[in-house]
Parts: structure tokens; sequence; C-alpha cells
């Protein structure tokens, strides 16, 4: 019986104050981050890092002073290797911090696979996030010399079981969520981007678009009142619009009740924990919101996880799947 690694990706975080200042770096010396040249961008990178290191303590401090991301991850690999079965095995590699794509190439190896699957847990592709992943992933991979079939799972924005979870989780926040007598707005947020990245051609912003419409199809709520917003902006440059705390704002002076449900994010980390649910809820309070409920991530929820590993087996005979239109020449890029 042949054997398949299934790799998921995620950015990954600190794993102590003390990893922070280097976590950061590592993540605005990604060339997919800062688009300069090395002898420009790592320097800069250091100075950033320096800079908002402290920042960064304190948000991680108010967990305890790491990210749960990786705990996280791990227990929807295992979840993922549950329903798929023996003659799989799920790895974990992170983009900023351990385990590394090396070191996870290097586990794989040694566990000797027939083939491979690449999972992001990035629904929707970014070149800041899936590629950058996959970029990692494959010059891993030749300094390991982990010669094995390999298949992508590009994206996957209205994957129905990923859809199927996150309404599942909706429908019962805005059944409870009603303040005299009005029904609640509902946020679906999104991590942002930087508008010079769209502009340069970048698929995010409309595969998030997808997810939304998605959902709230399958809501299948008439008259719903709903926003799409980002948040977690950094920086002067230009963002994606409207921001989730804009929206927040908005809803305070109308005096509307909230539920806030992020659509791009799938595990819990700081910018749920402590963005969304900490620093907004504070906004939403001081804006007047009447009420703020947030609807969780979706975890380790069991439509989600059927859903991912239906792309796994799909990835397998297909290979590679869910590619935006104009990356297709990315595939031997390194």
């Amino acid at each position: 019986m042949s054997r398949t690694a299934v790799v998921l990706f995620n950015l990954g975080g600190p794993d102590s104050a003390g990893s922070v200042e280097p976590f950061l770096y590592n993540l605005f010396s990604d060339p997919a981050i800062i688009g300069l040249n090395a002898v420009f961008r790592r320097p800069l990178a250091r100075i950033i890092a320096r800079s908002r290191a402290r920042t960064a303590r304190d948000i991680f401090s108010r967990l305890g002073g790491a990210s749960p991301l990786l705990a996280n991850t791990q227990a929807q690999a295992e979840a993922l290797q549950h329903v798929l079965g023996h003659d799989h095995r799920c790895f974990v590699a992170m983009r900023y911090w351990h385990p590394y794509s090396s070191e996870t190439a290097s586990e794989v190896g040694k566990w000797a696979p027939d083939d491979i699957v690449l999972l992001p847990l990035y629904p929707q592709f970014s070149g800041t996030t899936t590629m950058s992943s996959w970029i990692a992933w494959k010059k891993a991979a030749v300094d390991c010399k982990l010669d094995v079939p390999t298949s992508l799972v590009a994206s996957y924005p209205t994957e129905p079981g990923f859809i199927d979870a996150i309404v599942g989780l909706i429908r019962p926040a805005i059944a409870a969520v009603a303040v005299g007598g009005r029904s609640p707005r509902l946020l679906l947020t999104a991590h942002g981007l930087p508008k010079k990245i769209v502009h340069a051609g970048d698929p995010y912003p409309a595969q998030v678009e997808a997810t939304a419409a998605a959902i709230i199809a399958a809501l299948a709520r008439p008259g719903l009142d709903w926003r799409l917003c980002y948040q977690s902006r950094v920086g002067p440059l230009a963002w994606l619009e409207p921001a989730t705390d804009a929206e927040i704002r908005r809803a305070g002076r109308e005096r509307l009740p909230l539920v806030v449900s992020p659509i791009a994010f799938v595990s819990e980390h700081s910018e749920t924990l402590v963005e969304l649910d900490l620093d907004y809820r504070k906004l939403a309070e001081e804006s007047g919101v009447p009420s703020y409920r947030r609807v969780a991530t979706v975890g380790t929820e069991p439509r989600f996880i059927a859903a991912l590993a239906a792309l796994v087996i799909r990835a397998r005979a297909e290979g590679d799947i869910g590619m935006p239109t104009g990356w297709l020449h990315c595939k031997g890029s390194r």
C-alpha cells in the first residue's frame, strides 16, 4: 500500500518572548513581503523587527508569552490524519518559525513516502502566503534530496465543507444576538493585504470575496445585513478596505449589534484571540456597539477536516489543484 505524506503549511509564531524579534525578522526578510533586493531587504527587515518587537511581545504576553498557532495547527494535523487513515501521515511546516520547511522535509524524508500532498492552511491563495510557503518547501526538498512526486492544494476558497463549517458556526451566533429587536450585522473579516500587492495581480481579494459570497448564499437569510472587511493592517501603505475597525465604529454609530466571523483564518492565533477578541471588543464597547460576538475559526470542526481530507484525496488523483489563473508559470520557480 502506498504511503502519502500530507504537509500542512502555516505561517508560524514565536514560542517565547525571546523568539519574537527573530520571528519578525524572518517575516519581513521574505521577498514575498518586502520585494527589495536582499542587499537592502535584510537590513530593513532587521530594523523593522527591532522596532516592532516590543509591541509584538506585548501582544503575545496576552496569550501567555507565545503563539498558540503551532499547537492549533498540530491539532488539525492530528484530526486530519485520523480521517485519512494509517496510509497517510500529516506533518506541519511553518514559514517563519519552527518547524521550518527544512526541518519538516527532513522528517518527511525519514518516513519515506511514495507521494506528498502540500496543504496550505490558507484557503485563499496569495503570493504572500501560499506561494511563499510553496517556494520555501521546494528549496527545502531540494536541499534534503527529497525527490518524491508532490502535489499542491493551492486554494480552496469555496470548498463546500469549508463553507459549511463556517456557516455552521455563524448561524447560532446570529440567532443569539439581537438587541432591542434589532438583528445583528455580520462582519466577515479577513487578513488585509497592501493594495500595491493586489495591483500587481495577487488573486487574494477576489478569492476572499468568493468565500464571502459562498457563505452568504449558504446562510440563505434574505435581507441579512452583512459586510466584508479586512483587519491586521501594518505600516503606512494603503491596504484593502473597508477596515474591520472602521466597520466596528460604523456599527457603533448606528447602534447595531455585531457578529464577527473570520473567513481567512482557520486556526486561532494572535489576530483572532487578541485583535478580534480583546482589542476590537474593547473598540466595540467604546464605540457604542450594543453587543459584540466573535465566531470561532473552523479549527478542527469535523466538516472542515473532512473537506481537507477530500482535497488531499483529490490532489493525489489529479495533481496540483486550485492554482489561480496566471500563477501556473510559477510551478517551476524557486
